[in-house]
């Protein structure tokens, strides 16, 4: 099992920056790949980007040129620092975790952008 803490959520006028935080626990030797999705009210989940155990990473076509994922060096924390926020990056972020078992998903951090 992984268990996933989110940090770094709040509210920043449009055009500012936040950095989110994800600390995973438990058994993290087996994770291969880290992301964050996110969900507006009444909107799907949907990914924005995700990192690999070699460092790729994948992002969501809005957020390109923006946003940057990046994992800790110990490997258990996952990082998405966020610049020109939009009001329509506001959501309800929320990390998660793959291993060869399963996924795993933490509870969420909200990103509120005003205009």
């Amino acid at each position: 099992q992984v268990q996933l803490v989110e940090s770094g959520g709040g509210l920043v006028q449009a055009g500012g920056s936040l950095r989110l935080s994800c600390a995973a626990s438990g058994s993290i030797f087996s994770i291969y790949a880290m992301g964050w999705y996110r969900q507006a009210p009444g909107k799907q989940r949907e990914l924005v980007a995700t990192i690999t155990d070699g460092g790729r990473t994948n992002f969501v076509d809005s957020v390109k040129g923006r946003f940057t994922i990046s994992r800790g060096n110990a490997k258990n924390t996952v990082y998405l620092q966020m610049n020109s926020l939009k009001p329509e990056d506001t959501a309800r972020y929320y990390c998660k975790a793959d291993d060869r078992y399963s996924n795993y998903w933490g509870q969420g951090t909200q990103v509120t952008v005003s205009a």
